[in-house]
């Protein structure tokens, strides 16, 4: 008989602590998990799901327009942001219930509370303790925002999806996923935008042909850019609010949202009683098991901030489980891991850029197509779709992919498998793709574009 109340105890209920609490569980472990919020974590409840699900609502002011082209005839729309967000919280209502149900037949315990370290060993929950042979850190992270005069005024993307109406004007602060996101988001629903952020072009880390194309694209859909700028303050005002840059200029604004990155949840879990090793910024440092500075201590998904997507922390749960749990040894490979950004048009890429390319392997060669998409050949529209292939020189093998333009997302998911597996560019070659679609390109593509160019 153990001596413990559990043989693992879950600190947070988001994709990652679920699924390992799951997997923990079926192999045997008796298992407990808390959440002070909604199981179900930031994707779930307000990120990935809900951002999609207004993603997808947003783009049907361009459909009713391209379907001109086709010969339809399409009365004019009208839109009602409190229907959208009372359908999007019906969807978000049932998977929680999902997820509630999986942990229950799973034999979990859950605790709807926070809870903290005691010593190594011992989870406080509310007024009780409870000890665990193994403990997992799961808790995510949440938005970060500049200690400004007048923050307090700005919402993050958390408090986007709970507005309770469309705001007219809105600045979006930030250059990275969920700023271009929401730009998207509010500019296809016909809000007035205008992005700030204190680079030179939007997605930093995201090859460099994808960032100045989703730029031209985003500014042709109507939404303005102030680059190089910083905000200042933020100041109410009868008609909303006036957004100071740094360089004189006042934007007047209904909302001003921020989206200037994310920090790992940390704060009051008691990690000073663990003897857990923490990054000096903020993160708990762990090996590629998951494993902390302490034996039976692990963390997993954004708290560790190693590759912060949902996937990957549902990876690194899984994997951890059948390691400590299911007698396999699992470690977690962050290299050629997807990803997506559902801008409008939408990112999908996996592996190195044309920048880290060069540095990590030296002499590549670089396939590119620009054109536009089939669908836009009669809609009229003016939005061109990129495709780019990265290969090694000396082993043959694509090593980056990179797609702007419609299915992004899908196609990359796809051809990801290739990537992860070190197919060669003959590989590829010798693939027949399927015609007429717009990801044949990646088959078909023959000669290089090569030129030292950096991001």
């Amino acid at each position: 008989m153990s001596s413990y109340d559990f043989d693992l105890f879950v600190l947070g209920a988001g994709s990652g602590g679920v699924r390992a609490a799951r997997i923990a569980a079926a192999h045997g472990a008796k298992v407990a998990i808390c959440e002070e919020s909604r199981v179900g974590g930031t994707c779930v409840i307000r990120g990935c799901v809900p951002k999609k699900l207004l993603v997808y609502a947003s783009h049907f002011s361009e459909d009713f327009e391209d379907a001109a082209g086709f010969g339809w005839s399409v009365p004019a729309p009208s839109f009602s942001w409190p229907d959208l967000i009372a359908a999007k919280d019906r969807e978000i209502d049932r998977l929680n219930r999902v997820y509630l149900r999986l942990l229950n037949d799973s034999g979990v315990r859950l605790f709807s509370r926070r809870g903290s370290f005691v010593d190594p060993h011992r989870i406080s929950v509310g007024d009780e303790e409870y000890s665990a042979e193994r403990i997992l850190i799961a808790t995510g992270g949440h938005p970060w925002v500049p200690d400004i005069p007048g923050i307090e005024h700005a919402i993050t993307s958390d408090e986007a999806f709970y507005l309770k109406s469309l705001p007219e004007r809105i600045v979006v602060v930030g250059g990275g996923y969920i700023a271009c996101e929401f730009a998207g988001i509010f500019n296809g629903l016909g809000a007035r935008v205008t992005q700030v952020y204190r680079g030179d072009a939007v997605l930093r880390g995201f090859d460099h042909d994808v960032r100045e194309l989703l730029g031209d694209e985003m500014r042709k859909k109507g939404i303005e850019f102030r680059f190089m700028r910083t905000i200042e303050c933020i100041s109410p005002s009868p008609g909303g609010f006036l957004v100071s840059l740094d360089n004189g200029d006042v934007l007047e604004a209904d909302q001003v949202m921020y989206a200037t990155g994310r920090v790992p949840n940390v704060r009051h879990l008691g990690l000073k009683h663990s003897g857990v090793e923490m990054h000096p910024g903020g993160w708990v440092l762990v090996d590629e098991f998951s494993k902390t500075n302490v034996e039976h201590i692990y963390a997993v998904g954004d708290v560790t901030n190693r590759v912060n997507l949902t996937p990957v922390a549902i990876y690194e749960g899984h994997a951890f489980a059948d390691t400590v749990f299911g007698g396999m040894e699992r470690p977690v490979s962050h290299e050629f891991v997807p990803s997506a950004v559902f801008s409008q048009p939408p990112v999908g890429t996996v592996g190195y850029t044309e920048h880290e390319a060069r540095h990590h392997f030296g002499e590549i060669d670089v396939y590119q197509s620009e054109f536009t998409p089939m669908k836009h050949t009669l809609s009229g529209r003016k939005e061109k779709t990129l495709m780019k292939l990265i290969v090694a020189k000396t082993t043959s093998k694509v090593v980056g992919i990179h797609i702007l333009g419609m299915d992004a997302a899908e196609i990359v998911q796809g051809f990801a498998v290739a990537v992860k597996s070190g197919l060669t560019k003959n590989q590829f070659d010798a693939t027949i793709g399927i015609h007429p679609t717009a990801a044949e390109e990646l088959v078909t593509m023959r000669h290089p574009v090569n030129r030292k160019k950096t991001s």
